[in-house]
């Protein structure tokens, strides 16, 4: 079997120095659909829209540190992992959480450590659980979970795991992801997506070909090249900032997703926000395909949640 479970397990933890600078901040917000001015009759750029491209007001979304220093947080590497061989067209993102322990610095070092922190059979397919911490001089800075989907690599009779990945550490937060409420969202907001959105986003590191080449994208079983899950996830985080915490970035505490569709470029985003006591449930659709479902199980717990004006 091309997975090893116990090997991948068992494997020593990997540790390495990062490093980003201004500029890298600055092209991963770009990647995620910062500067774009939502009025389209307005020939300028969005005063609030600096905060995420001008040097001197620059800030970080929490989501840059999906890919900062590296660009691939554990769907690649993790595939290079003692115990780990398969094949990259089989290969999806399932989710993704993110916790921030500080707020983070525009220009940074630090040390990343990974490792594979489970492993499980879900019958027909894997699913890798790949936990990278970072620490700067000053102590942790965040922690992510990729969850690494892999077709038609399951049934050893290994492990099921959760019924509901990916949230293991999002519970140990304080945090539970549920279906979004029964009742109308508080927030409604549409992003569209540029046709170059990917092809600009894998700038910062992800260079997945199935983002980029069309005969690779086929045969990963897709019609055409989509859009980077992180991508959509970023897009996503900067939403909930920019319309409930007051376009502070600073409050945000931790994230998870699950993605559950696929997203073209070209299309529009739906995402709706339902507000709760230091936590914002949130779902992704594509409005181009009847709202097929993008991101499910969005939540983000923050600080005090304010309406941005």
């Amino acid at each position: 079997m091309p997975i090893d479970a116990a090997l991948a397990l068992a494997a020593e933890p990997r540790s390495g120095e990062i490093s980003w600078t201004p500029k890298d901040v600055q092209l991963y917000h770009l990647g995620v659909g910062a500067g774009a001015n939502p009025d389209k009759h307005s020939p300028a750029t969005d005063p609030d829209e600096l905060r995420y491209t001008l040097e001197s007001r620059l800030h970080v979304l929490p989501s840059f540190a999906t890919v900062a220093g590296a660009g691939s947080p554990g769907v690649i590497s993790g595939l290079s992992m003692p115990g780990v061989d398969v094949d990259l067209a089989r290969v999806l993102h399932g989710g993704q959480t993110i916790e921030i322990h500080r707020p983070l610095p525009v220009e940074g070092t630090a040390t990343a450590t990974s490792r594979i922190a489970a492993v499980y059979d879900k019958g027909k397919a894997a699913v890798l659980v790949m936990r990278t911490e970072v620490t700067g001089a000053e102590g942790p800075l965040w922690t992510n979970d990729a969850q690494i989907f892999v077709r038609g690599e399951g049934g050893w009779g290994g492990d099921r795991g959760p019924s509901a990945l990916p949230h293991s550490r999002l519970r140990s937060s304080g945090g539970t992801p549920t279906d979004p409420p029964a009742g109308e969202p508080d927030k409604v907001v549409e992003r569209p997506i540029r046709e170059d959105q990917a092809l600009l986003y894998r700038l910062s590191g992800d260079r997945n070909p199935l983002h980029a080449d069309p005969e690779f994208a086929k045969v990963a079983g897709f019609e055409r090249p989509i859009l980077h899950g992180l991508c959509t996830y970023g897009m996503t985080l900067k939403a909930v900032v920019d319309t409930l915490l007051g376009g502070d970035v600073g409050r945000v505490r931790s994230y998870t997703t699950r993605f559950a569709g696929v997203v073209y470029p070209g299309e529009t985003l739906r995402i709706r926000m339902w507000r709760g006591d230091g936590r914002v449930q949130v779902s992704v659709t594509a409005v181009d395909r009847d709202d097929a479902p993008v991101l499910a199980d969005t939540l983000v717990l923050a600080d005090t949640l304010v309406e941005h004006s």
